[in-house]
């Protein structure tokens, strides 16, 4: 489970104050595909950031496992990033010299995980997610914009998060890819017992998912 309490946002700037997230409260139990629909400005990146331990809070908590992510050391947010957070990105974010297997790899060799647990765990989810394993060893390069998500949502779990954290993952996707990504999330979801996060401006993806949450002047409205 995850809770957000009251969790604010502030920028001070030479005239005033920027409230970008401005006591905003959620949960989120483990297994499900939420969303966050906002207009630009409305604050969805920022709390995709504070979730993430990208930003920290002005003030409230954000509990994940009962640990108040708010009050981590530095050395603990490190952890906190590496192990139970995974961001899938619009632009992809794959490594271009290396295959989609070693992109799927690499978060693993972070945390210590031997190379043999890493291949095998890599090309388990590769398989999840529906790569075909002709394409496995293909660099991001030759694989369409689908399939390059399809990869970046297998490396968001490789260290087997508790969160996922996706911003505008079907951005850069056609409608009937889009669909088929988040149908994939909504599987993945339950299958790995993680909770995933999307940001989105397409309300038609929002109402594929389990909880939507609409954003406005960085508040939940």
């Amino acid at each position: 489970m995850i809770k957000v309490k009251d969790i604010k946002k502030h920028f001070r700037t030479r005239d005033n104050t920027v409230k970008a997230v401005d006591g905003i409260d959620l949960e989120l139990p483990e297994g499900i595909l939420a969303s966050i629909i906002g207009t630009s400005g409305s604050g969805k990146s920022t709390l995709l950031a504070l979730l993430g331990a990208l930003d920290k809070p002005s003030d409230g908590s954000i509990e994940i496992d009962g640990k108040d992510v708010a009050k981590m050391s530095g050395r603990q947010l490190t952890t906190y990033r590496r192990d139970k957070v995974g961001f899938v990105f619009q632009s992809y974010n794959l490594i271009p010299n290396l295959s989609a297997l070693q992109n799927v790899m690499i978060p693993m060799e972070f945390a210590g995980v031997k190379r043999g647990e890493r291949r095998k765990r890599a090309e388990h989810l590769l398989e999840q997610v529906g790569l075909d394993k002709s394409k496995q060893n293909r660099k991001p390069g030759r694989l369409s914009g689908g399939e390059q998500q399809r990869v970046a949502i297998a490396r968001a779990l490789a260290n087997k998060p508790k969160l996922i954290l996706a911003d505008e993952p079907t951005g850069n996707l056609d409608t009937e890819t889009g669909k088929l990504i988040v149908d994939l999330m909504h599987d993945l979801a339950k299958t790995e017992d993680t909770t995933i996060l999307a940001v989105t401006h397409d309300a038609e993806i929002a109402s594929q998912t389990d909880k939507t949450f609409r954003l406005k002047d960085g508040r939940i409205v």
